[in-house]
């Protein structure tokens, strides 16, 4: 299984759109993308926008990649935040706290608004 992956500009932050499933068979596929693209959007100081309106699944595995770009763009200055959350994927995101762990809006634009990178 592979995670197709979107990946756009917005103003000072990029718009990384997986797809489809993120759980074991795909955690390493979508932490080495996601890492590597935090860590590129720090040096350049732009923030990181995960828009999860084409995810219909994470597990604890792709919760742990989550929590570790949440930590590298906190230690570097930089920021991630999710936008667009399915519903199953919303739930899972509550039941683990996760909503407290990464900003979650309710859109792109929304999350755009909130990192101050426009449109």
């Amino acid at each position: 299984m592979t995670v197709e992956f979107t990946e756009r500009p917005a103003g000072k932050a990029v718009v990384l759109a997986p797809a489809g499933r993120i759980d074991m068979s795909t955690s390493d596929q979508f932490r080495d993308r996601v890492l590597a693209l935090v860590g590129t959007c720090t040096k350049a100081q732009q923030a990181v926008v995960l828009d999860f309106s084409t995810v219909d699944y994470i597990s604890s595995a792709g919760l742990r990649v989550l929590m570790l770009a949440a930590k590298q763009a906190r230690a570097s200055g930089g920021n991630v935040v999710v936008a667009a959350l399915q519903p199953v994927v919303l739930e899972i995101f509550q039941i683990s706290r996760f909503d407290k762990v990464l900003a979650c809006h309710p859109g792109v634009s929304e999350a755009l608004a909130a990192v101050g990178a426009g449109g």
